[in-house]
């Protein structure tokens, strides 16, 4: 069993699931990182030893694949004993469509995605989580799970079923030390992102490595309070943003 930390990060392969992945290697952590894309794992990995972090942990699979889910756990186990924390930002956004118009193969697509798999990978990462004696978990919601709006139904129906079983878990576990923590980035240069909004200008939007800081807060031992919902916009690291690449706004 190692004295380095290991965190599970879901995403990883791009977006703010790979700069996750990054800052935590920075900071000195062993990185489990899975994502559907192998060959954006294996740069993830090959940018991590480059910055000096131990090498990655990639673990190429779908998370809809629920008993890949359940064999990681089990490989985790073997491999660390426990898991020190959680960074779950994969996601499927899917069509924007009115909701009488989604086809059943592509919400149950969303709905295995957002939904189902996060809760399948609590069911298998607790065990492991609950053997750390601090482990950190964030899971990602969106603003449309609390201000939900035309063509967004089953994605802001996802996020927000995963923020309330989130923190229903939060409430169950918070006497083993294991604290949660609901991130939402608000608007980010992502693909996703790009995908929903495609005239934006992102250049007037945070890089997901902008998040790492906040991310990192997240994750520390003096972060002790569960159950709650963190908007990026809402704190200094964003100010920190805004003042660094908006100085005029």
């Amino acid at each position: 069993m190692t004295d380095t930390k290991v965190v599970l990060v879901t995403g990883a392969s791009r977006g703010i699931g790979r700069a996750a992945a990054i800052a935590c290697a920075r900071a000195g952590m062993q990185v489990v990182a899975t994502g559907r894309a192998q060959k954006a794992l294996e740069d993830l990995d090959d940018e991590i030893r480059k910055a000096g972090g131990l090498p990655a942990t990639i673990v190429p699979m779908d998370l809809t694949d629920f008993d890949a889910i359940d064999r990681l756990g089990g490989a985790l186990f073997q491999r660390y004993g426990r898991l020190d924390g959680m960074i779950h930002a994969a996601a499927h956004l899917g069509e924007l469509t009115p909701v009488a118009h989604a086809t059943p193969r592509m919400g149950e697509q969303m709905i295995a995605t957002n939904l189902t798999a996060s809760w399948r990978l609590i069911r298998s990462m607790e065990p492991l989580l609950i053997q750390s004696p601090a482990a950190r978990v964030i899971f990602f919601t969106s603003g449309v799970a609390h201000h939900p709006r035309a063509h967004w139904g089953l994605y802001a129906a996802t996020k927000a079923g995963v923020e309330a079983m989130a923190k229903c878990w939060a409430d169950e576990i918070e006497f083993k030390k294991v604290v949660v923590t609901v991130l939402n980035p608000g608007g980010v240069a992502t693909k996703m992102r790009k995908n929903a909004f495609p005239g934006e200008d992102q250049s007037t939007l945070p890089q997901p490595e902008h998040l790492s800081s906040m991310i990192l807060e997240l994750m520390r031992e003096s972060h002790t309070q569960t159950g709650t919902t963190v908007h990026f916009r809402e704190t200094e690291h964003f100010k920190a943003w805004q003042a660094a690449h908006q100085p005029n706004s």
